[in-house]
């Protein structure tokens, strides 16, 4: 005798393969918005490294000298913090965790590490996205350096 699955399990067993392939597609894509970061601080490019960000004065960057609130204000906080090639040095990300809140949120956790002279930093990230209009950004960004 064949049972039949009940119907809530099969939406169920869909959402979730459905949710599955939708998490790895946002995942790649916010991955890929990551290494365009790294390739945008090596080339000494600031500007370019905004882009993965929210356009908003919305947007959240905290440090450790306290929280900066807008696109541009955390904009000219780079462009401040740093202002020469030797400052910025060679950015590497890792990223030790990714998970979705919702469809259209997805936190990540990360390592740094700047490869600079006199002295290299490193620490961690957590980086909470979100998309709008198809567009993954970053709303809010807590960056802590390692001693």
């Amino acid at each position: 005798m064949v049972k039949l699955l009940h119907p809530l399990f099969i939406v169920l067993l869909i959402s979730t393969v459905s949710w599955s392939q939708s998490f790895e597609k946002d995942s790649l894509s916010i991955v890929s918005i990551l290494h365009a970061q790294e390739k945008a601080w090596n080339s000494f490019d600031i500007d370019a490294f905004m882009d993965g960000y929210w356009r908003s004065p919305d947007l959240v960057f905290c440090g450790a000298k306290g929280p900066v609130y807008g696109w541009e204000a955390t904009r000219d906080r780079y462009k401040k913090t740093y202002d020469s090639q030797q400052k910025m040095g060679r950015l590497q990300f890792t990223i030790l965790n990714m998970q979705a809140f919702q469809p259209d949120v997805m936190q990540l956790i990360g390592r740094f590490e700047l490869i600079r002279n006199p002295k290299n930093a490193s620490g961690y990230f957590t980086l909470l996205w979100k998309r709008f209009e198809g567009q993954w950004k970053i709303v809010s960004d807590h960056t802590s350096a390692s001693q």
